[in-house]
């Protein structure tokens, strides 16, 4: 009997994947269902039509595709991935669904309507080895583009894929400027000092688990760099708002109004750890300087020093080592310690009752491994006074003593840290009603580093609660400046001491903002339905309130009465009164 002869052809492979859905899965099955039908039958169908592609197979929360043509294959990835960013703007971070893609030029066996083979292989592999909303191509894939598409390419190197017999060289794909999304506020001038910003790290670990210490490695730089008063930094807030996406440095300087970005990648296998990190002249797109750090991961800490000490002496050569120095924080003893913290800070910003407990419980669990951290205490002291002032049910036999016990304890390690300062005051204040010293404290943390987002922030709280409402709106709009991409909270602030001044249109404005940017920041909320009924207009009022309710179910003039708190017993009575005016419950 004779053997059919087996049909083959060379294509273009196109292989994605949804990023974290069976954590989406298990958070909200049906939104999620919902969510990635959405976004198939929308953006990415339409797409690979557009494109001449053809879907091969759905995999569940991914898909196999084939195009005649490996420059239709790119065009296309690039078009969702833009897609995707931009239909992702003003969805939460946890609840985004990001795709990870591989592009590969090669000879397939043809079977039915399915395609198998080496070629499809590697596709598949260089998806998985992809950062949320990246694009990897093969060498293969990079020769056959040339120059006929207007995008970068970045050299990976050679990759060791999993079954895949011989290294692969793997390019990474960054769209220029004009097919990035546009921005969502207007450019912003230089400040008149160095500024510099950090842009999440890329974890190149093969373990997508492994994504919140890439975010560490960063954020603890941001920190580092934010010590230095010669420099201006931007805030976490605002640099990761580019995390997953492919950027333009040149587009980042003019966005966040930075003369120097940071970015870099953090590659984890085993005890082994190497980081990698360039600084660039936003307006040129010049590298200044670029390095890389291999060792234990035991030495993590002096890693990122050195990194600090690079970007430092490029930007800002007048700074001492005396400085360098003095800018380095106590370490925590345990790396298990820090891991745990970097656990713990995730949790803690999703500020959800549930994420609080979980941070709350790998904090403590931090502070068992290492008694004397700081940070770790800070923020566990803080979590605890956040639960209370929300209203969520204890997490301990008593919330209120136990965050002051760990603030207390953080303030006799804090030696000057501008973060463990300002959250343990805070405390002091809200848990143990210590207005005067809780304030002082928190004017350490300013003096202590004027940079630092967190210290400007806490300072306009602590100024609305228990010192001078002009002050309040100083650091409140200090904080829009040091965070221009994410400014609700801030927003929300400067709306808030408007309000108290009776500049009620200022503070209509000011919150509206802020629930442009974060439509669930619930002190927003209030403020503009304050305003609107100072300003006559009830039918606004009443329409925000339902909004509010809708957030916040059994809101009540009793729960606002318990979460604002005030050294003045009159300093709320305007937003009291407003509530009152547009309907809400007493209790």
């Amino acid at each position: 009997m004779a053997v059919d002869q087996i049909q083959r052809r060379m294509t273009a492979i196109l292989a994605a994947d949804a990023v974290g859905y069976s954590r989406l899965m298990g958070v909200d099955e049906a939104a999620t269902h919902a969510a990635l039908k959405a976004h198939r039958q929308e953006l990415i169908d339409p797409k690979i039509a557009k494109h001449q592609g053809r879907i091969v197979k759905l995999t569940g929360d991914g898909l196999l595709a084939e195009f005649p043509s490996i420059v239709s294959a790119v065009a296309c990835a690039e078009e969702i991935q833009r897609g995707m960013r931009e239909r992702n703007l003003n969805v939460p971070a946890e609840r985004r669904i990001e795709f990870r893609i591989g592009i590969n030029l090669g000879d397939v066996i043809i079977d039915g309507d399915d395609i198998f083979g080496d070629g499809v292989n590697v596709a598949a592999r260089l998806e998985g080895i992809a950062q949320p909303g990246e694009i990897m191509l093969s060498a293969t894939v990079r020769e056959h583009i040339g120059n006929r598409l207007d995008f970068a390419f970045e050299d990976m190197g050679e990759q060791e894929l999993k079954n895949i017999a011989r290294p692969v060289r793997a390019y990474r794909l960054r769209s220029n400027a004009s097919s990035n999304p546009p921005p969502r506020h207007p450019p912003l001038g230089l400040d008149d000092k160095p500024s510099v910003a950090v842009l999440p790290f890329q974890n190149m670990s093969g373990d997508a688990e492994q994504e919140y210490f890439a975010d560490g490695v960063a954020e603890d730089l941001i920190t580092a760099l934010s010590r230095f008063k010669s420099f201006s930094v931007i805030a976490r807030n605002s640099s990761f708002l580019y995390k997953g996406r492919s950027v333009d440095v040149r587009q980042v300087g003019k966005e966040l109004g930075v003369r120097y970005v940071l970015e870099g990648s953090v590659r984890r296998a085993g005890h082994r750890l190497r980081i990698t990190a360039q600084l660039i002249e936003a307006a040129a797109g010049a590298h200044l300087w670029a390095d890389k750090f291999d060792g234990p991961l035991e030495d993590v800490f002096d890693m990122q020093d050195k990194i600090t000490e690079s970007v430092v002496a490029v930007v800002e050569p007048r700074i001492q080592q005396a400085e360098i120095t003095r800018s380095r924080r106590e370490r925590p003893g345990s790396l298990a310690a820090y891991d745990l913290y970097l656990q713990a800070m995730q949790k803690l910003a999703l500020d959800r009752p549930e994420d609080n407990a979980a941070a709350l419980e790998l904090l403590e669990k931090a502070n068992a491994l290492e008694p004397g951290y700081a940070l770790a205490l800070a923020h566990a002291a803080y979590g605890y006074e956040h639960r209370v002032s929300m209203g969520w049910p204890a997490f301990s036999a008593d919330d209120a003593k136990r965050s002051l016990q760990l603030a207390r304890a953080a303030l006799a390690v804090a030696e000057g840290d501008a973060t463990v300062l300002a959250r343990c005051g805070m405390a002091l204040m809200l848990m143990g009603r210590d207005y005067e010293l809780g304030l002082l404290t928190i004017t350490q943390a300013v003096e202590s580093n004027p940079n630092n987002l967190t210290a400007i922030f806490v300072a306009g709280y602590a100024h609305h609660i228990a010192g001078s409402l002009e002050e309040a709106l100083k650091f409140f709009t200090r904080a829009t400046r040091l965070s221009p991409r994410d400014t609700s909270q801030a927003m929300a602030g400067v709306g808030q001491i408007h309000m108290c001044l009776e500049n009620y249109e200022e503070g209509l404005r000011a919150a509206e903002r802020s629930l442009a940017m974060n439509p669930n920041w619930r002190v927003s909320h209030y403020v503009v339905i304050v305003c609107n009924v100072y300003l006559g207009r009830m039918e606004q009022a009443k329409k925000a309130l339902t909004a509010l309710q809708a957030l916040e179910p059994g809101v009540s003039i009793a729960q606002v009465r318990s979460t604002f708190h005030a050294r003045d017993p009159h300093r709320n009575d305007t937003l009291i009164e407003g509530l009152r005016r547009a309907g809400m419950r007493e209790g």
